[in-house]
């Protein structure tokens, strides 16, 4: 059987990134254990006391990188995505495994400096690469990373409540210009956050905003955004400058910003949140909204006017 459809309306394109996993979740049925352990977080929390995190992702070439990236750099990338997936869940990493999907033309000295960056970047981070697997590809090249990890209270997407503040750190948008390349993983933060009881739900922004907040939103949760206050990055604002969109757009749809969004108990002292994050980290913190009930009436996400936040959808693979 060939695995390409005949037509869009029996491809994968014809579904989107959010319908497709729900149907593999179907597919998959009772071999995948139900969330947390199953599909549903950054990564997954396993019950089994090897290490209770286990997470992977993905590098394509003209997708992640392409010819003007330093090949360190890719191999650096690799790790670092899955590495801010570990720091979402308030984590530290353990072991990492490769696949790698060569074409035959794929050049002996682009792979070293490939393999030389990833390694620098597992010594950083005190991550072992234990192994992995090479096939042949016609397409590529591509590389898959898979990584476990150990956090002692794991924060999860869905445990945010009504009048949870909502915090992100860093600025967001424009990540072409560079950022996707070189950023840092929130992991002292993602630790720091895990340790604190007032914390209820995290999640690292790979998506955008626009996307990744609604993975917030459990069933029955909205959100009251501040718009004025959403972190714009200068990359976001030179990038607005030339598409002619606004560098809100750009912060909420461009992604790979690889920062936290998080929730913290309504009812704990803001201004004594964030006097202990300044104590210890220079990472700039911004409060951006807030949970609520859903009205079904409305959008789940709207402005602090009550008006549905527009064009606020982030980046959706397989998307046409």
């Amino acid at each position: 059987m060939r695995p390409f459809a005949d037509s869009k309306d029996g491809s994968v394109a014809a579904l989107g990134e959010v319908a497709l996993l729900e149907k593999i979740r179907l597919w998959l049925g009772d071999a995948m254990p139900p969330a947390p352990e199953g599909m549903g977080d950054d990564c997954a929390v396993l019950s089994r006391p090897a290490g209770n995190l286990l997470a992977a992702d993905s590098l394509l070439y003209n997708r992640h990188f392409d010819d003007r990236t330093d090949p360190a750099r890719a191999g650096a990338k690799l790790l670092l995505r899955n590495l801010s997936d570990i720091a979402a869940m308030g984590g530290e990493p353990r072991y990492a495994v490769m696949s790698a999907f060569l074409p035959p033309a794929t050049s002996l000295a682009w792979l070293e400096n490939f393999c030389r960056g990833l390694a620098a970047c597992a010594r950083e981070f005190a991550t072992a690469l234990a192994g992995g697997d090479l096939t042949e590809s016609t397409e590529g090249p591509g590389f898959s990373l898979a990584i476990t990890g150990n956090a002692d209270r794991p924060l999860l997407r869905t445990t945010g409540q009504p009048g949870d503040r909502l915090y992100v750190t860093g600025a967001l948008g424009g990540s072409l210009r560079g950022h996707h390349l070189n950023f840092v993983p929130r992991l002292p933060e993602g630790r720091w956050l895990a340790a604190r009881p007032d914390v209820r739900a995290c999640i690292d922004l790979t998506d955008g905003l626009g996307k990744d907040l609604h993975a917030l939103l459990r069933d029955g949760l909205g959100a009251t955004l501040d718009t004025a206050s959403v972190p714009l990055s200068a990359a976001a604002r030179e990038t607005a400058r030339e598409s002619g969109r606004s560098a809100f757009w750009h912060a909420c749809n461009d992604g790979e910003d690889y920062e936290l969004l998080f929730t913290v108990d309504g009812n704990a002292d803001p201004a004594a949140f964030m006097r202990s994050w300044r104590a210890v980290f220079d990472v700039s913190l911004t409060c951006i909204g807030k949970l609520r009930t859903r009205d079904p009436a409305i959008q789940p996400v709207t402005d602090t006017a009550g008006h549905p936040v527009e064009d606020f959808s982030g980046y959706t693979h397989l998307r046409t």
